[in-house]
């Protein structure tokens, strides 16, 4: 019979090597020499980056946190004014039964108007305003003002100069 892989290497003497290497290395991986003045050099450029990298990435939250505060100050002073400019300006008739459609945020929309003022929507001397969820009927020019504060407040202001490019329906079509 053919002699195993162990009995064929210790034969050749090359398992005596490999055994004698195994418990040699363990003797000299536990002394390690002290490191080298370069390798305390890199330790501290590197601490040093870990440091300017905390402190840059610390920057830009503190940045980023600040342009949200002030873009929610912007807003909530865009809606004061909103609100001061439209107080009793409002037209929405109580009675009203006609639904004038619109789109607005990719959906269709509707506010009940009376028969004379969706004449004068569709005309273009009334306008619909978004405030606070809700769709207000006023004058054109205070739909105007209120584009000034804020372009996304005005909803629906028809020039009857220009009728909608969008398709052919005429806008005082009840649906």
């Amino acid at each position: 019979m053919s002699e195993s892989l162990r009995d064929q290497l210790l034969k050749s003497g090359l398992a005596g090597k490999l055994k004698a290497e195994r418990t040699a290395k363990p003797a000299t991986a536990a002394k390690k020499p002290p490191p080298s003045s370069r390798q305390k050099s890199a330790e501290m450029d590197l601490a040093k980056a870990y440091a300017l990298r905390d402190s840059t990435e610390r920057a830009e939250r503190e940045r980023a946190q600040r342009e949200a505060e002030q873009r929610a100050r912007e807003k909530r002073e865009r809606k004061q004014k909103l609100v001061a400019l439209l107080t009793g300006k409002a037209q929405n008739a109580p009675a009203a039964e006609i639904p004038r459609h619109f789109p607005h945020a990719n959906k269709i929309r509707r506010i009940y108007v009376t028969e004379d003022q969706l004449r004068l929507l569709n005309g273009g001397e009334l306008g619909v305003v978004q405030l606070a969820g809700r769709y207000l009927l006023v004058e054109s020019s205070v739909a105007n003002a209120a584009r000034e504060i804020d372009p996304d407040a005005l909803v629906l202001l028809c020039d009857p100069m220009q009728p909608s490019a969008e398709d052919d329906v005429p806008s005082d079509l009840i649906w």
